[in-house]
């Protein structure tokens, strides 16, 4: 299996993941990853009717997904993979799917999070996630689009921290 990009992104599949992430990464397959989402048939409609066309989807729970990872069902795919939920990343990297490093693109504002970037802003329960990746070895950076600079995720994550 070939995992060409992994985002967290509060808004799944829009302009930015469909039209510019989806080519710059070479993607044949988004999978977009989530509890919530893999049952919300309303929501799986939209996301459905907003991937490219020349693009396979799947919309799946955790286990599953890391399930379908390990049994090679993409070996032959490029597989991007978006979440809302930085927890669904961990249970795929617990369950030995092999994530290296996780763009964090967009992450809504709103009561008890705190903005680490322009767009992105998180909980104190996200922080505690993004710190477990980054002990099983995982990079964590945000890049809003291709052409933007990486910024370390971590280390901006570290400076709020108080304020978490």
């Amino acid at each position: 299996m070939t995992i060409v990009n992994v985002r967290v992104d509060g808004r799944l599949i829009h302009g930015q993941v469909a039209r510019i992430w989806t080519g710059a990464v070479n993607a044949t397959r988004i999978m977009v990853v989530g509890d919530k989402v893999a049952s919300d048939d309303l929501e799986k409609t939209a996301l459905k009717l907003a991937r490219p066309s020349q693009v396979a989807l799947s919309i799946l729970p955790p286990d599953r997904a890391g399930a379908n990872f390990l049994a090679g069902r993409y070996n032959s795919q490029n597989v991007f993979i978006v979440t809302r939920e930085p927890e669904a990343l961990l249970q795929l990297v617990e369950a030995g799917v092999p994530i290296k490093e996780v763009n964090v693109g967009n992450l809504p504002t709103g009561e008890d999070r705190t903005s680490i970037f322009k767009s992105v802003a998180v909980s104190s329960d996200d922080a505690q996630v993004f710190k477990k990746l980054a002990a099983h070895d995982v990079r964590i950076y945000h890049q809003m689009v291709p052409n933007d600079p990486q910024e370390d995720f971590m280390a901006a994550l570290k400076k709020e921290e108080s304020s978490l």
